[in-house]
């Protein structure tokens, strides 16, 4: 071998172990590789899509202010698929990416609440929480039982 190469062989040795940083000019670096048979398997906690409805009612408030405030939370979450309105109840329905239904269900809740003063949403409780998977939303739809996909997407009066 001459000075200042590094075996190709996986060993290393002090030299394999340097940083790229540190190599001098002309060194390669040592090559790994995945053993015959190995299989790259999805990890259990790798974030899942999943369809969320909340619904929120209370006492009545302006159309126009309901309106402006599901918009501007809209704006403010552009994850938003659509939202229904009354001037005392609206469903927002949206996707969520979470490791799983507790997480997706625990942003869901916090979501009103959470944007109630920035958003100026009226002081409406969360009466309702649906969170269902991608594989449900769409088994649901395609047999004709389910929401219907959100188009159009927005924030429409019920």
């Amino acid at each position: 071998m001459r000075p200042g190469t590094v075996s190709r062989g996986g060993t290393g040795g002090a030299r394999g172990a340097r940083s790229a940083a540190s190599r001098a000019v002309g060194e390669e670096r040592a090559l790994t590789s995945v053993a015959t048979g190995d299989r790259y398997e999805t990890p259990e906690d790798l974030p899942r899509l999943w369809h969320v409805t909340l619904s929120v009612s209370g006492e009545e408030a302006p159309l126009k202010e309901v309106r402006r405030g599901l918009e501007q939370l809209a704006h403010d979450h552009p994850f938003l698929l659509t939202s229904r309105y009354a001037n005392d109840h609206a469903e927002i329905r949206y996707w969520e990416e979470a490791r799983d239904l507790h997480d997706a269900a625990a942003v869901a809740l916090r979501l009103w609440g959470e944007h109630r003063q920035t958003a100026k949403l009226p002081p409406w409780e969360i009466v309702g929480l649906e969170v269902i998977d991608r594989e449900t939303y769409h088994q649901r739809v395609a047999e004709g039982y389910g929401p219907p996909p959100a188009s159009p997407v927005g924030v429409h009066p019920f």
